[in-house]
């Protein structure tokens, strides 16, 4: 079923947003917090990285879709930007883009919430995940695969990690 964008208006502000509730889909996922879109990263509301992490492990096992950005597939950039705008928190689309939000911390210093960075394909930053804690990053993976859970020190990220970013807090 195609999810249809519409353009909403609110005081000083339009969006262009896609209505995911019209959606058919089988499982039930996190229903959108009530603050305005941005409003976090603008300081007037606290987003916990547990929070984000809570609603990013409600997609496990949707289908990876090239270019998905809705509960019906994902690809990574797609799920991050999808999971924080849950919680009125505003990302950029591309992993590029989200690679520049924020504030860059230490490997040592990753909590839930933080986005964490690899060079897969090329030398810049091609694939993007929210860690989870514990070592552990959930993700969209390639075309194959479905939105899942895996340890940041598995030698094939391990390899390719290229930089976290904190976005919250």
């Amino acid at each position: 079923m195609w999810c249809s964008p519409r353009t909403v208006a609110l005081p000083g502000l339009l969006l262009v947003a896609t209505f995911a509730a019209a959606c058919a889909t089988s499982r039930t996922v996190p229903g959108p917090v009530p603050h305005p879109a941005g409003s976090a990263a603008r300081g007037r509301t606290r987003v916990s990285g547990r929070a984000l992490v809570r609603t990013a492990l409600a997609f496990e096992g949707t289908p990876y879709r090239a270019a998905g950005s809705d509960p019906s597939g994902f690809d990574c950039s797609g799920l991050v930007q999808y999971v924080f705008a849950q919680h009125g928190v505003a990302v950029p689309r591309t992993v590029q883009s989200q690679f520049r939000a924020g504030h860059a911390i230490g490997a040592g210093r990753i909590e839930p919430g933080d986005l964490v960075f690899f060079r897969v394909n090329a030398r810049d930053v091609s694939h993007v995940g929210i860690a989870v804690g514990r070592g552990r990053f959930v993700h969209a993976p390639s075309h194959r695969g479905t939105v899942r859970v895996e340890s940041l020190d598995a030698p094939y990220w391990a390899t390719r990690y290229a930089g976290a970013r904190r976005v919250i807090g």
